[in-house]
């Protein structure tokens, strides 16, 4: 059993996978530490929702663990091999890192953390980027996420804003 477990995300949206890997680390670990990933990032097509918004959906998809985690959320940092060790000094100290990121797999390694890979919760349908997809297209996808976190969406109209991001009128190109 391990003491304390970080769970790193982006999180766009929470889904039921993610629930379903937090249940999964509780019953290994006396806390997990979520931590929203790309907290500087919003209204672009990956990462259409706020880090405050993605705090939100978390709660209420996991409250009754609430008094088990930590869930705080951090910016990216240009260097990108300087992560881990950031992370390290700006959230509770952890034993594990529960990542399917090959990245973040390599740095915790690297770091001297045990790294944990979660099972797969229906993969195919419960991934952020289909789930994105899914409501730009007008297709269902209040059936993967949480009831309350759909209801949320709906109600910071997150669907429309999916949409309007994804139309290609208003995507916008890197250089």
């Amino acid at each position: 059993m391990f003491s304390r477990v970080l769970f790193p995300g982006r999180f766009q949206p929470v889904h039921n996978g993610h629930v379903q890997v937090v249940k999964w680390l509780l019953s290994i670990s006396k806390e997990v530490i979520i931590l929203v990933t790309a907290g500087q990032y919003n209204y672009t097509v990956e990462n259409p929702f706020t880090a405050g918004e993605r705090l939100e959906m978390l709660r209420l998809a996991l409250w009754e663990f609430w008094d088990r985690l930590f869930v705080l959320s951090l910016d990216n940092i240009p260097d990108n091999s300087l992560w881990l060790s950031y992370v390290s000094r700006r959230v509770p100290r952890f034993e594990a890192v529960c990542t399917g990121n090959a990245f973040v797999k390599m740095l915790a390694e690297a770091s001297g953390y045990k790294v944990l890979e979660a099972p797969q919760y229906n993969r195919e349908e419960l991934q952020g980027r289909r789930i994105r997809e899914a409501m730009a297209k007008g297709d269902r996808w209040e059936n993967t996420v949480p009831t309350r976190v759909a209801e949320y969406i709906k109600s910071i109209r997150g669907v429309e804003r999916v949409k309007a991001l994804s139309s290609s009128e208003n995507v916008v190109v890197k250089l």
